[in-house]
């Protein structure tokens, strides 16, 4: 059994495949700025990647996270009117790691330094359009039902297509 990650960016679709079967998809949000390696573009990056660590199990869902700890805070709209400035990343964080030297690993491109995560967001904000500064954000739903389908090291493919 082997469990996959295909983002297409072009759709803002996520679909969790076994085997080349697709098994469910989701609705996601990539990059305002579109698709890019670099560090600091707010770009989404292409390529394979890997979940290389799983975030906040367990947690209530519209947990809040800053630099993937719990701040004990429940994300809601009275908590978002007091902190405006917040990238909102709630309920649970899967950190991806890039397997492509050059492309996505070491250097300026390396996913992972990027803090490149697929986690939850505002579901007010989750619209399946680019709006996010280069994470992949999800339903508070939906990717409490991904964290808990997949294992740490699955494989991501993100592309434009």
């Amino acid at each position: 059994m082997t469990v996959q990650l295909d983002i297409d960016i072009s759709v803002q679709q996520l679909r969790v495949l076994e085997n080349g079967c697709e098994l469910r998809r989701y609705p996601v949000s990539t990059a305002k700025n579109g698709p890019g390696q670099l560090k600091g573009s707010e770009c989404t990056p292409t390529g394979w990647h890997r979940v290389r660590a799983k975030i906040g199990a367990n947690a209530p869902i519209n947990s809040v996270f800053v630099g993937r700890r719990p701040t004990g805070e429940i994300y809601t709209p009275q908590l978002a009117v007091a902190h405006p400035q917040r990238d909102w990343i709630l309920s649970r964080i899967l950190w991806l790691g890039g397997l492509e030297p050059g492309h996505n690993r070491y250097g300026n491109v390396d996913s992972t330094w990027r803090y490149i995560y697929i986690h939850g967001c505002p579901d007010n904000l989750m619209q399946a359009i680019p709006a996010s500064h280069g994470c992949i954000r999800m339903l508070n739903a939906d990717v409490i039902e991904l964290f808990e389908a997949i294992p740490v090291g699955c494989r991501v493919l993100i592309h434009s297509e």
